[in-house]
């Protein structure tokens, strides 16, 4: 612990930015506590900030966790924790183990409330998809392409079947990122991409429940009273909140006018009581705090490194992006949290233990011996790798 303490103090001392992730990451949870102990207000039965805060004392114990994990331990076990990823999602679809909530499978009760594995899972594929990459790579074009390919859509079928759309879309988009990231050429890419497309179009033309979902986003004015009333209140929360907001428990739209208001929804009840300007702020924040792990992360001199970080930064972004389309009225109606601000355990768990393994990333890569790793390169000039084997640390 105490090494680990002393390779932080020497990583931000260097790298002095980004001290800006941690920060950032708090100024978003306290936005989301606050406005939730106003979206709150129609749900007091639940206690949902209480419970809330309750998740948030495991995620910082999982924060922890990660900040002081050896990252060659986690390594070590990847393989293992891929499995048991697998077999989770393979759980959590049987009656009697997996919870049925709103028709779909995706959680697992657990003393407080229910997990939902696909959280887990993505920790777990970011730890050992760049070691099917750096595998891969070394054989012919199509094994090359196929292998990794296999293993994005072992997951993207088991989300399919709970059925989760978003976590699957998730998973395929960083899948593909991160095969880009590895050299794949952008061409090759695309046409997975449309390929890809077209399985998900029919999907949705297939089932009555998303063709109406979409059917309703594309005329949302003619069906606010009905498929898109969701989307509608939300717009109107927008519209009602103003340059400055209408103030904290003032808002109209988490009195039961808008769904969802405390978990996927909670941006518009953000917009309304808090006004357009906290509004841009926080997607400043979320900006500057990707920005400082996206650079972090292209000086990293490990290809396993750097796939894995931005695996995790990967999830994190996309997930961001597309529940602020989706708010905005940009992209159909889909049920994706907001991360560090939505309510919701699972997610919030995976984003604070996500930041705790990017930073110990960042910090081994710069402050401990990688002899043990194989994919590590040579230290450049002037590179901060062993600089800590003649510090004070």
């Amino acid at each position: 612990m105490k090494q680990a303490i002393g390779g932080y103090a020497g990583y931000f001392r260097t790298n002095g930015w980004a001290i800006l992730v941690p920060l950032c990451v708090i100024f978003l949870t306290t936005v989301g506590l606050l406005v939730l102990s106003s979206a709150s207000l129609s749900f007091v039965r639940h206690n949902y900030l209480i419970k809330q805060a309750m998740w948030l004392v495991l995620a910082l114990a999982g924060c922890v966790c990660m900040l002081n994990v050896p990252i060659g331990w986690l390594w070590k076990n990847a393989r293992s924790t891929y499995i048991i990823a697998i077999m989770l999602l393979i759980a959590v679809l049987i009656p009697g183990i997996g919870l049925r909530i709103n028709g779909s499978r995706r959680w697992i009760g657990a003393g407080i409330g229910n997990i939902q594995i696909s959280e887990y899972a993505k920790v777990a594929f970011c730890l050992y998809f760049p070691r099917v990459l750096i595998q891969s790579a070394k054989r012919a074009f199509f094994p090359s392409l196929l292998i990794p390919l296999a293993h994005i859509g072992i997951f993207a079928v088991l989300l399919l079947m709970e059925p989760d759309y978003g976590t699957t879309a998730l998973f395929l988009l960083t899948g593909m990122m991160l095969l880009f990231l590895n050299g794949f050429s952008a061409k090759t890419l695309f046409a997975c991409g449309i390929l890809v497309f077209c399985l998900f179009a029919l999907m949705v033309v297939l089932n009555p429940v998303r063709l109406g979902r979409l059917l309703a986003f594309m005329n949302i004015e003619a069906t606010k009273t009905t498929g898109s009333y969701q989307l509608w209140q939300g717009l109107v929360g927008f519209q009602s909140g103003g340059s400055l907001g209408v103030g904290l428990g003032n808002g109209r739209q988490q009195l039961f006018y808008l769904p969802e208001a405390h978990t996927d929804f909670i941006f518009p009840v953000l917009a309304e009581e808090l006004g357009y300007i906290f509004a841009l702020l926080v997607i400043v924040a979320y900006v500057s705090l990707f920005i400082i792990i996206w650079v972090e992360t292209f000086r990293m001199q490990t290809m396993d490194f750097f796939l894995a970080a931005n695996g995790l930064s990967l999830f994190l972004i996309i997930q961001i992006a597309i529940n602020l389309c989706v708010v905005m009225g940009l992209l159909p109606t889909k049920g994706i949290a907001l991360p560090f601000i939505s309510y919701g355990g699972s997610n919030l768990i995976f984003s604070y233990g996500a930041i705790g393994l990017l930073l110990n990333l960042f910090r081994t890569s710069y402050w401990e011996d990688l002899s043990w790793n194989p994919h590590a390169k040579p230290a450049r000039n002037g590179s901060p790798i062993n600089a800590g084997k003649s510090s004070n640390f």
